[in-house]
């Protein structure tokens, strides 16, 4: 990007992602139980329609959408690996100070966990919110120097 368009669109932060789900008030009640987020503005739209709330933690919102008629979730669409492999938004990420605690807190609590893993020495892992919607928690990086890259 250049540096006047960056200068022009000024400084970026998260403000929220959006899902779809079956349920509005299923969804709603998962992500204040598992992730702590509340009900921030609820409204309907009348033109696409849809039942629409927003939930906040901290800074970063969800908006969480409810459609009438909308299509299931896909079942590869569920799976970390699988969804890669189609276009478009794959999950929303959390930084947490502790992957395994944050994984075993939401095992206990009931939490639908996709898979735990390690990636270059930093714990992730993937849970489904109530509709199969991904959500990726993992741990600040290691501070480490870059490995370099060898040139094919």
């Amino acid at each position: 990007m250049t540096e006047s368009l960056t200068c022009a669109i000024g400084p970026l932060r998260p403000h929220h992602f959006g899902i779809s789900v079956p349920q509005l008030e299923a969804a709603i009640a998962w992500y204040e139980r598992m992730l702590g987020f509340s009900v921030e503005q609820r409204l309907h739209i009348a033109k696409i329609p849809a039942h629409i709330a927003f939930l906040k933690r901290g800074d970063f919102r969800i908006e969480i959408f409810e459609v009438d008629g909308a299509a299931p979730l896909p079942a590869e669409r569920r799976v970390p690996n699988l969804d890669l492999k189609t276009h478009g938004n794959k999950h929303m990420c959390f930084e947490v100070p502790d992957v395994p605690a944050a994984v075993a807190a939401l095992r206990r609590a009931g939490a639908d966990i996709a898979f735990e893993l390690s990636v270059d020495g930093n714990p992730t892992a993937f849970v489904r919110d109530c509709a199969g919607n991904l959500i990726e928690l993992l741990q600040p990086f290691e501070s480490r120097p870059a490995q370099a890259v060898a040139a094919a």
